[in-house]
């Protein structure tokens, strides 16, 4: 009874507390009222607050269902500055415009115009500068503003007397001046080229000097010297033979040097040195108090050929002439337009045109290389002695790969006498590194030949000066093309010429004004000839040459 009963009253207990639980989880209905109120409330202070938000938002901002409705289109802003109706169009007339007004506005000495003129130009150019980079165009609401400031500071500055037409004449006027000032500044950088192109270094001065007192001092340098023009290798034709014809120590001295230090066999080398009286005993003295790996150098003064006068050569008598001294070498000249580079003395300098004269120096020799001073050897010119010519005189690179390197650009074909008998086509070539067959050249008479069209020039009508002009015409059909490697030009002058055609060539070049010994060399090539300048030498060391 006791357990039974117990039970039972355990079970009674259990249901009145689920009971009682259930009853708590029940909220009242005057709570979900409130609830309800509360949220109805906030509700409408969310819609009330959003409806003011968006009232007052700007339009730019609103990335709502507005600007999907309607899009921006990207726009091609190079049409709309084309375009004579656009917004874009308006202020970039009245951008120009203004430009012009800030230039008058400041020669009259009205800084606040200019000052507020530049103002509006800015914003110009930062309106339509987002224009292009966001590729919209330019609304009337953006761009009224800037169109009516505009106005009305060019209104302003009309009325100051700034009108069209003053501006016209200005702004011509300043063209003009400009253009004057561009002239006078390419007459005077020419002048100033030439001037230092033809300048002798005091340092190169400075070596003749010492070379010169050498010779004067040593007896036994002026007994070398006649020595040497007894000896049987000058005239033997199983050598290799190079004539170079310079008043530069310096220079020819890398042309030796550089030709033998690329030779197989160096001591079959022989140099014929050809200079002018002043710089004679410096030139002996350099090539007999240094050795160059045995070669044979020969040096002789333009003193010595008394067949070059001027009853033979109308060079010589040309530069006889008064007029022919006055136009090279009078330090003004009546005509300010000249042309400086053909005014150079240097081109008509006897030594210069001793290279058509080399039978004549030379009367033993059946072939010759003629190397200018201004050049360096990098590789072995002895190949150059085996290269068939097929009967013609010369062998020369030719420098036709452009149109304006052609016979036309260097010689007058609206005179008759050239047009008659040369064709203006033909493909030009350069001196500087020239094999000569020397029984040709006395077969075809080439001198003879150079003389006529000497006297046919002596009133510069055929050509205005140089030696290249007369080449083309005295070996018109003469000359045989050599390979492009044996001879790379344009280190005087070319700053942009190809590394890899610069090593692969036999002999480079420095024609041009800027010569490797001058100040205003092109730094990137002055390494190939500093290379054979023996910068250890006692005098070259006093001279400060490095």
């Amino acid at each position: 009874m006791l357990r039974g009963t117990g039970h039972g009253g355990g079970d009674a207990r259990r249901r009145a507390l689920e009971h009682r639980r259930s009853a708590r989880r029940r909220l009242p209905g005057w709570i979900w009222w409130l609830l309800g109120i509360f949220l109805l409330v906030g509700f409408m202070l969310f819609v009330l607050h959003h409806n003011q938000k968006e009232q007052f938002r700007p339009p730019v901002v609103d990335n709502g269902s507005e600007i999907e409705e309607i899009p921006h289109e990207k726009v091609n802003f190079t049409e709309e500055l084309l375009s004579s109706t656009s917004f874009a169009r308006q202020l970039a007339d009245q951008m120009t415009l203004a430009k012009a007004y800030v230039i008058l506005a400041k020669e009259h000495g009205n800084l606040q115009l200019a000052w507020e003129l530049s103002s509006q130009i800015r914003n110009c150019q930062r309106l339509l500068s987002e224009g292009a980079v966001s590729g919209r165009a330019i609304t009337q609401d953006e761009a009224h503003p800037i169109i009516s400031r505009l106005a009305r500071l060019i209104y302003k500055a009309q009325d100051a007397h700034y009108d069209i037409s003053t501006t016209i004449v200005t702004l011509k006027s300043h063209a003009l001046a400009l253009e004057e000032r561009a002239k006078a500044a390419i007459v005077q950088s020419a002048e100033f080229g030439q001037l230092a192109a033809e300048s002798f270094p005091k340092t190169l001065h400075c070596l003749t000097v010492k070379l010169t007192e050498e010779w004067l001092r040593n007896q036994k340098h002026r007994s070398r010297s006649e020595e040497q023009r007894n000896s049987t290798r000058l005239v033997d034709n199983n050598l290799y033979h190079f004539c170079i014809f310079s008043d530069n120590v310096l220079a020819t001295s890398v042309v030796v040097n550089s030709t033998v230090s690329n030779a197989n066999h160096p001591q079959q080398l022989v140099f014929h040195v050809v200079t002018d009286r002043i710089h004679f005993g410096a030139m002996s003295t350099w090539f007999l108090i240094n050795d160059f790996k045995g070669c044979t150098v020969e040096v002789r003064c333009i003193d010595e050929f008394s067949w070059l006068n001027a009853s033979s050569s109308p060079l010589v008598r040309q530069l006889s002439e008064a007029e022919t001294q006055g136009y090279y070498y009078s330090a003004g000249s009546k005509n300010p337009e000249r042309e400086i580079k053909f005014h150079n003395p240097k081109f008509v300098s006897l030594l210069n045109h001793l290279r058509f004269y080399i039978p004549q120096i030379l009367p033993n020799l059946e072939k010759v290389v003629f190397l200018d001073d201004d050049v360096v050897v990098q590789k072995d010119l002895t190949q150059l002695f085996s290269i068939e010519l097929h009967g013609n005189v010369i062998g020369a690179v030719e420098t036709c790969l452009e149109s304006f390197h052609r016979y036309h650009k260097y010689l007058n074909f609206s005179h008759p006498t050239i047009s008659s008998k040369i064709d203006p086509h033909t493909c030009g070539w350069a001196f500087g590194m020239n094999i000569f067959d020397l029984i040709a050249w006395r077969k075809a008479n080439a001198t003879s030949l150079y003389h006529y069209w000497q006297e046919q020039n002596s009133d510069l009508l055929l050509w205005r000066t140089g030696t290249l002009p007369a080449g083309l015409l005295t070996f018109y059909g003469l000359m045989e093309p050599l390979d492009r490697r044996w001879h790379v030009l344009g280190l005087g002058y070319d700053v942009d010429i190809d590394d890899r055609l610069i090593e692969s060539a036999a002999v480079v070049h420095y024609n041009g004004n800027m010569k490797p010994w001058l100040k205003l060399a092109i730094r990137r090539y002055k390494y190939i000839w500093e290379r054979y300048v023996n910068f250890s030498h006692p005098y070259v060391r006093e001279c400060m040459l490095h």
